[in-house]
C-alpha cells in the first residue's frame, strides 16, 4: 500500500523559511512524479511544485525564486525548501504522488495518492 508522509510544516513570520518533508513508502515499481500542492480556505487545491523521476520540475509562478522543490530519491523523500514567505503562502501544503506520466503533473486532478497534510501558517 502507497502511503505519502509529511512533516515540517508550522508558524513562522513573513520573510521567514520552512522546509516541508514526503516520506513516500509502499512503491514497488520505479519513481512517480510528485508533487506539492496547498489548499487555503475558501480557495481551491493548487499545485506548488512539482517533480519527475530524472529531476525535472516546474514551480507555480507565485512562488518562483522563492520556493525550492527536490527529492532524494535513495530515502523516497521529497522536499519542498520555502524562502520568503508571505502571509498569501498560508494553506495546508499536501505531498502527493502519480505514476506512469512521462511529463510532470500540473494538475491536482492528475495525482493518484495523497498524504494528510501539514498546516503552513506565515503570520506576524
Amino acid at each position: 500500500q502507497v502511503q505519502l508522509l509529511e512533516s515540517g510544516g508550522g508558524t513562522v513570520q513573513p520573510g521567514g523559511s520552512l522546509r516541508l518533508s514526503c516520506v513516500a513508502s509502499g512503491y514497488t515499481y520505479g519513481r512517480p512524479c510528485m508533487g506539492w500542492l496547498r489548499q487555503a480556505p475558501g480557495s481551491m487545491r493548487e499545485v506548488v511544485a512539482a517533480i519527475k523521476d530524472t529531476g525535472s520540475t516546474s514551480l507555480a509562478e507565485s512562488v518562483k525564486g522563492r520556493f525550492i522543490i527536490s527529492r532524494d530519491n535513495a530515502k523516497t523523500t521529497l522536499y519542498l525548501q520555502m524562502n520568503s514567505l508571505k502571509p498569501e503562502d498560508t494553506a495546508m501544503y499536501y505531498c502527493a504522488a502519480r505514476e506512469g506520466l512521462t511529463r510532470v503533473p500540473l494538475s491536482p486532478d492528475e495525482y493518484g495518492v495523497w498524504g494528510q497534510g501539514t498546516q503552513v501558517t506565515v503570520s506576524s
